[in-house]
């Protein structure tokens, strides 16, 4: 192979996001837009989404971690960043310090924020959070009130909003999703009665899709950020990763031999195989052995046989492509080729196990459109 070509290469169109995140905040019809930056911005790289969607419109950004947050604020970035789960053991000084939004689902993690805001020697920006039906994160209801009251009454926090999440967002219609909006109502205004005024969020993708009556001060959307859509109705958006390895040796083989390990595929018909560098160890799942394809000098091939850990092979048929030819394994679908919901539906996940899952050390990375 030669040097300049990667053995496997995830490709981000970063227009693509600003595109997604731009009609978010259409949608959003007057909130805020967090778009949520979580786990490497879904696979996609976090520093350059987080510039491009600040660019697009959204105002917020948000992280699963302190650390996630951190590395925003060390790149530069000044916008409100939202943290909201880590461990007991996790020093939350320096998240006050640089100005990051803090979760807090009880009590004692509560205090903890609080004794970190004093070492800080600022407030500490709070987002209380109710658990209202998912039955995840989020303090339960009955403990709700002597939340808010230890918090309207703590000097070194500041209570930003009240917020939750929700279970089902992405079945339309489905009766939780009132139920949890009814729960939420209630908490903030036992928040109001304690004297707080704080900003309310619970809207996902999906909601701030389909439910412009929960997008309240603030949404936060993740996956459709990234241009794959949480609900079955058709959306104006536009995937912006393609993962692609390379052609690197070809081979004709008689009809009667088998392929790859445990030969659970003959050939039929004398053919050509292509040698493509990239297996499960890179983020193809072994189990979509025998039911995937890829897309090879214009039209889709079928993969032959069992993924390895760091190779697969394709049947070309009577087709010989060249050494060195681009192999996608999946991208926006715009020329037929596979799509990361593709994926998922073969092998009944979601398409946010996909994308995320391409962070990986042979994997490079490149951008189109960045400014």
């Amino acid at each position: 192979m030669s040097p300049g070509l990667p053995r496997a290469e995830v490709v981000i169109d970063l227009d693509a996001i600003r595109h997604n995140v731009a009609l978010l905040a259409r949608r959003a019809a007057g909130a805020a837009v967090m778009t949520v930056v979580k786990a490497d911005a879904y696979g996609h790289g976090v520093v350059p989404v987080a510039r491009a969607a600040l660019e697009a419109g959204a105002t917020w950004l948000g992280a699963c971690s302190l650390a996630e947050a951190l590395a925003l604020r060390a790149a530069g970035i000044t916008a409100p960043v939202f943290s909201w789960l880590d461990t007991p053991g996790v020093d939350f000084a320096p998240g006050v310090e640089q100005g990051v939004d803090l979760s807090v689902s009880s009590t004692s993690e509560l205090a903890r924020v609080a004794e970190a805001a004093q070492r800080a020697g600022t407030r500490a920006r709070v987002h209380l959070k109710i658990d209202t039906g998912l039955s995840r994160g989020g303090c339960p209801a009955s403990a709700w009130p002597d939340l808010v009251k230890a918090a309207s009454v703590e000097r070194d926090i500041e209570v930003v909003a009240v917020w939750s999440h929700l279970a089902c967002a992405d079945e339309p219609g489905h009766p939780s999703i009132d139920a949890q909006a009814r729960r939420l109502d209630t908490a903030y205004e036992i928040a109001r009665d304690a004297g707080l005024n704080p900003l309310r969020h619970m809207a996902n993708s999906a909601a701030t899709l389909t439910r412009p009556d929960l997008h309240f001060d603030l949404v936060r959307p993740g996956i459709a950020t990234y241009g794959l859509n949480p609900v079955a109705q058709s959306e104006d958006l536009r995937p912006a990763m393609t993962f692609s390895s390379t052609v690197v040796l070809t081979k004709r083989i008689e009809a009667g031999e088998s392929v790859s390990y445990g030969h659970t595929w003959t050939a039929s018909r004398d053919t050509t195989l292509a040698l493509v560098p990239v297996g499960y160890a890179d983020g193809v799942p072994r189990t979509l052995s025998g039911r995937m394809s890829v897309w090879l000098d214009g039209r889709r091939r079928p993969v032959a046989g069992r993924v390895c850990m760091d190779q697969l092979v394709v049947d070309c048929g009577d087709d010989e492509p060249a050494v060195g030819s681009e192999v996608i394994l999946f991208g926006p679908g715009g020329q037929g080729e596979p799509t990361a919901r593709e994926w998922a539906d073969t092998l009944g996940t979601i398409d946010y196990e996909i994308v995320t899952g391409m962070y990986r050390p042979r994997i490079e990375r490149r951008y189109l459109g960045d400014r």
